[in-house]
């Protein structure tokens, strides 16, 4: 369904106290994967085999190092077309932030600035949503 809200992302100045301070204050688990310099978040129970959330309602997220345009923490919309909607984007006032980027082979993600100049950001599931 296209439109929902799917993935929330945080960023960090230090990968450990991050990851330490969510995870003791409100019981996260935290997976890094240094191959993508990310770190997968998990806030609520997950299905052994697909690893996606299994009650209505939660998401779960993911960590990162600070950077300059992606300084503050996101939440990220689900899109059937990722070109689409950034045009749509544009159209309304808001803009992209970067080109949008491949994940592997499980989607495409970018990030924009919504009318109110609020940064967000888009994802696409490859082979539908």
């Amino acid at each position: 369904m296209t439109g929902r809200v799917v993935h929330f992302e945080v960023p960090y100045d230090d990968a450990d106290r991050a990851r330490a301070f969510y995870a003791d204050v409100f019981g996260w688990s935290i997976q890094p994967m240094p191959q993508f310099e990310y770190d997968f978040v998990q806030t609520g129970p997950t299905g052994e085999e697909t690893g996606m959330p299994t009650e209505p309602g939660y998401i779960g997220g993911g960590m990162f190092q600070r950077q300059a345009a992606v300084g503050r923490p996101i939440i990220t919309i689900e899109v059937d077309d990722m070109t689409d909607a950034l045009a749509a984007i544009s159209k309304h006032g808001g803009a992209p932030v970067d080109d949008p980027q491949q994940v592997g082979d499980m989607g495409i993600a970018a990030y924009f600035t919504d009318s109110e100049g609020n940064l967000m950001g888009l994802w696409q599931t490859l082979g539908g949503s």
